[in-house]
């Protein structure tokens, strides 16, 4: 007997919700959008790449990164690893067509945070930002779309958005783990020392650094718009919603003055869901 795709979900419901439960605890402004997908599609997408950033960012620990990329090899190969996470992407493989490149491209991307070198150029920057987040965009796109094909450089792009706005966000943070990721020569360029950034001052250098990335980015959310008409009609609300919340989080840290060293800028719940409100409705059914 042939399942359904809906059975197969069901029948791992409690590990989808397990893997909803992580995007629940790590990050807001994801949840917000992305809890909204049909049958919770996401949902062990994105714990797979909490998994990685959890070893990476909390544990720092290269064995066991090594060990991850091992369990991919093996979940490739048709050896499920017994636990939650895993048993909820072997659905999502059977169900869709999945590719595992880019699974393996984002803990290359791990990688690069555990030896982490300061990028030198926007090129540099530029190659970090698919590793990281760009590859989580591929991963999405065949439970997004039935034409992947057509905007696989969009997703590419997106995914560079949202990592460049997590940088621009988090320079503080980063800075009190060691990690400049803003390119050496754009600091250069702008005339931003190392000794302003550990001074946290928000020069008017800074600011014009700071935007120059920020409008980049901004300019990649738009184009990534193009993407809406090939998204499942099911999912395009809060695809739209992860990238407008997502943006919204530029304009929120101009409004409290460039102030990324004191604290960690967020979109308020009531903006999130007034932006959600404005989405509804405006999305073709």
């Amino acid at each position: 007997m042939i399942m359904k795709p809906t059975d197969n979900f069901k029948k791992r419901k409690k590990e989808f919700d397990y893997c909803e439960k992580i995007i629940q605890r790590h990050s807001k402004s994801f949840y917000a959008a992305f809890s909204q997908l049909p049958k919770k599609k996401a949902q062990s997408i994105y714990a797979f790449c909490r998994m990685a950033d959890d070893i990476v960012d909390e544990k720092k620990d290269a064995e066991q990164l090594q060990e991850l990329f091992q369990q991919l090899a093996a979940f490739e190969a048709g050896n499920v690893p017994n636990e939650p996470t895993w048993l909820a992407l072997e659905v999502v493989f059977k169900e869709f067509p999945m590719d595992i490149r880019p699974f393996y491209d984002m803990l290359v991307g791990q990688r690069m945070d555990l030896n982490f070198q300061q990028p030198q150029t926007w090129q540099e920057l530029s190659e970090y930002a698919y590793y990281v987040a760009g590859s989580v965009g591929l991963m999405l796109l065949p439970v997004l779309s039935d034409k992947t094909d057509q905007i696989i450089p969009h997703a590419k792009r997106l995914g560079e958005a949202m990592q460049l706005t997590n940088i621009l966000r988090d320079i503080g943070e980063d800075l009190y783990i060691g990690r400049i990721y803003l390119p050496q020569k754009e600091m250069q360029r702008y005339n931003v020392t190392m000794e302003d950034l550990k001074k946290q001052k928000v020069t008017q250098n800074f600011i014009e650094l700071w935007e120059s990335i920020a409008k980049y980015a901004e300019k990649l959310y738009q184009k990534s718009l193009n993407m809406v008409p090939y998204i499942k009609k099911d999912a395009r609300q809060p695809f739209l919603s992860a990238i407008i919340i997502y943006a919204e989080l530029l304009p929120e840290i101009r409004r409290n003055q460039y102030d990324v060293f004191n604290k960690r800028q967020a979109v308020s719940t009531r903006k999130k869901l007034e932006l959600i409100r404005t989405i509804e409705g405006n999305v073709e059914n």
